[in-house]
């Protein structure tokens, strides 16, 4: 199998660049050529995946199913969706794919168990929330998940579509505000589930980010240990 990641990226373009770059900086890495091979697949147009499950808009699976295909032509032996949202269609993807689909709940719950958290925090998307898959993926572990209330979650929405529109200091600190919020809910830790938050909170330098879990950079892990599997089994 190839050793090239494929990344189903675009959602946003911030977001995308922000996981490549922690997927280089979690690289075991002394020259260029010990850096991980990747096609990056940055697609904006793909249809606003929460506006789909909430509003019943335009679907992004065609759009996601292009771009996986593009990804698997192109050579990709694993792909990555740096999109907490776009996880809802992870199953159909999965079933059309020939390749693994790494899942960014499952690693990051998966990183969770092994640090022995039990109860957590979710800062994510409507789209994320009404899509339940992480308070499934928590489960298979005894992890307690809280979401926020309404009120709260009105609050995260606008700081994510803030950092999308490029009001990213703006949006960061309503974020920061809303992590606040969360650990005042008596949680361990709080699940930063939407790919733009832990971008927004590092612009920020947040005092609550020792407590923030960062699924972008929980996925990123989860492509570095893979691609050294790959190199192990060639060796082997």
């Amino acid at each position: 199998m190839s050793s090239l990641i494929g990344i189903l990226g675009g959602m946003g373009p911030l977001a995308t660049v922000d996981f490549v770059t922690k997927i280089i900086n979690q690289t075991p890495a002394t020259q260029d050529q010990d850096h991980l091979p990747l096609l990056v697949h940055s697609v904006p147009q793909i249809p606003d995946r929460t506006a789909c499950l909430l509003e019943d808009k335009e679907s992004p699976l065609e759009a996601l199913l292009q771009g996986l295909n593009t990804l698997i032509n192109g050579g990709a032996g694993c792909i990555a969706i740096p999109c907490n949202t776009a996880h809802y269609w992870y199953e159909p993807l999965a079933r059309e794919s020939s390749v693994p689909i790494l899942h960014i709940a499952r690693v990051c719950a998966d990183m969770l168990a092994r640090e022995q958290v039990r109860s957590v925090g979710l800062l994510a998307t409507d789209g994320t929330l009404k899509a339940g898959f992480y308070g499934r993926e928590l489960a298979e572990y005894g992890i307690e998940l809280t979401t926020p209330p309404a009120d709260l979650q009105r609050r995260v929405m606008e700081g994510i579509y803030l950092v999308k529109s490029g009001a990213v200091e703006q949006g960061a600190r309503m974020l920061d505000d809303c992590m606040a919020a969360m650990l005042q809910l008596g949680v361990e830790r709080v699940i930063l589930g939407c790919t733009e938050i832990p971008f927004a909170l590092d612009t920020l330098g947040s005092a609550h980010a020792h407590l923030g879990v960062d699924a972008t950079k929980a996925l990123a892990a989860a492509c570095v240990q893979w691609h050294q599997q790959q190199k192990l089994a060639v060796a082997a």
